[in-house]
């Protein structure tokens, strides 16, 4: 199978992407698949949640798209078999000014991961909460984009701006990219808002919504802290069931072998 590259955005922040990026490549990996999370976001969340020592790296990604190191020289492996990072933290601010006036610039991350895809099924993107260089890097690397849509506003604006830009980018800079799918977040079935939200967005996405809705979680709130994912935090929580729904219904969108024999 290709390795399926999968950018988790959307310029909104407090939406879940890192929740969805980490949580869904624990559950790809469980079920099997060799994943890799890569860290786009200055915060380095995603890096601090898998228990890396954001501020005490001695080399992350800012080092690879400047061209220091290779890919291959800051990927860790987590403590879950078949899930690894590619960490970031603060020095990832500096990227857009240094490559702001860099030809291709857009292209910088698919020519430093690419020497790296085949040990992995999965690449799973952690995008910033903005639409500026690392983010079009991002989208121009991947082949599909999964947005994480908090169901608690209804945020409809911002999720129309997001699929412009995204099919823009697939015009100019990405002919391969689609949208896989539109994941309602935060869902709580006791107000009335949350099941609005998931029904807006149906009416006007229809079939680019998933079938899993992830719902409000205290555990999921709580993983972080301990440096796990929640199918490792909590495995028997609501919130480890919704993403292993949402990776298996994600698995069961994989081209099928003669269709990736034919690609190929």
């Amino acid at each position: 199978m290709e390795t399926r590259t999968i950018a988790i955005t959307n310029q909104k922040g407090g939406v879940a992407k890192t929740t969805t990026t980490v949580n869904l490549g624990a559950c790809l990996a469980k079920l099997g698949k060799r994943t890799l999370l890569v860290d786009l976001d200055p915060q380095g969340n995603m890096s601090s949640w898998l228990g890396v020592q954001i501020n005490e790296l001695e080399k992350s990604l800012s080092d690879v798209l400047l061209g220091t190191i290779d890919m291959a020289d800051v990927i860790i492996e987590t403590n879950v078999n078949g899930l690894s990072v590619a960490p970031s933290n603060v020095s990832l601010t500096n990227i857009e000014r240094i490559f702001a006036n860099e030809p291709e610039r857009e292209m910088i991350l698919l020519r430093k991961i690419t020497p790296v895809l085949d040990m992995y099924d999965y690449v799973l993107f952690d995008c910033p909460p903005s639409l500026g260089l690392i983010t079009l890097n991002a989208l121009t690397t991947a082949k599909e984009a999964l947005i994480p849509l908090e169901t608690k506003v209804l945020s409809l604006n911002g999720l129309i701006t997001l699929t412009n830009t995204v099919n823009l980018i697939q015009k100019s800079l990405n002919h391969n990219l689609e949208i896989t799918g539109i994941i309602a977040c935060k869902y709580d079935k006791r107000t009335n808002l949350s099941k609005m939200v998931v029904d807006k967005i149906k009416n006007g996405f229809n079939k680019k919504v998933f079938n899993t809705i992830i719902r409000e979680s205290t555990k999921l709130a709580e993983c972080p802290i301990s440096n796990q994912p929640i199918t490792e935090y909590a495995p028997e929580s609501s919130g480890a069931k919704d993403y292993i729904n949402l990776a298996k219904e994600i698995i069961a969108g994989e081209p099928e072998p003669a269709q990736a024999a034919q690609i190929a």
